[in-house]
């Protein structure tokens, strides 16, 4: 286990990162983007989420093995998606 120190400044920037971001998105929530509102607001969410994970989870400091386990997760993540996307869009091939 590595004993990796982080400033506070780090903290402080991640954090007013992620406030700009919060911000952002609630702007982009009232603009009329089309189809591309949840577009925009998945990519937020996506740049958001690896911010938390990378440095207040301590990711981006952490051994090899944790970010297989991470990756692995993500990956499974995509698998349960795609599989629940197929069903979804193949709801309406056969007509009875």
């Amino acid at each position: 286990m590595s004993t990796h120190v982080v400033p506070r400044r780090v903290y402080f920037t991640i954090f007013a990162i992620l406030l700009t971001l919060t911000f952002l998105t609630v702007f982009v929530a009232f603009k009329n983007l089309g189809p591309m509102n949840v577009v925009v607001a998945v990519a937020i969410a996506i740049v958001k989420a690896t911010l938390v994970v990378l440095y207040f989870m301590h990711l981006r400091y952490s051994d090899r093995l944790t970010w297989i386990v991470v990756i692995a997760g993500i990956a499974f993540l995509g698998i349960l998606i795609l599989l629940s996307l197929t069903d979804y869009l193949s709801r309406g091939w056969l007509h009875s």
